[in-house]
């Protein structure tokens, strides 16, 4: 019989390390996690020395589109954001630029 993990039990209780890029995909991420997640990302992206990055939060409601431009407003190495133009994913996506 297979049993069903409860919604707080975490399958994975090591970290699991992904490679950073100038791009992050938040789908792949739960919604619990996507501000923890940015945040580190952008960390890492500014280390890497990405000038520009693109933020694929999706184009719903805007619920994920608003916690991702509210992250980057308030990182104080964010020079600027904008949507995605039509071929990086319109304003599915939100492009942003870091200071060095």
């Amino acid at each position: 019989m297979t049993e069903l993990l409860a919604a707080d039990e975490n399958p994975f209780p090591e970290p699991v390390e992904i490679e950073i890029t100038d791009s992050i995909d938040l789908h792949a991420f739960q919604p619990r996690d996507m501000q923890a997640v940015l945040i580190a990302y952008l960390a890492e992206a500014r280390t890497k020395g990405f000038k520009f990055v693109r933020i694929i939060h999706g184009k719903g409601v805007g619920v994920q589109r608003e916690m991702t431009r509210k992250v980057l407003a308030d990182t104080d190495f964010v020079k600027g954001f904008k949507s995605g133009d039509e071929f990086s994913g319109g304003w599915g996506s939100t492009i942003a630029e870091l200071k060095k």
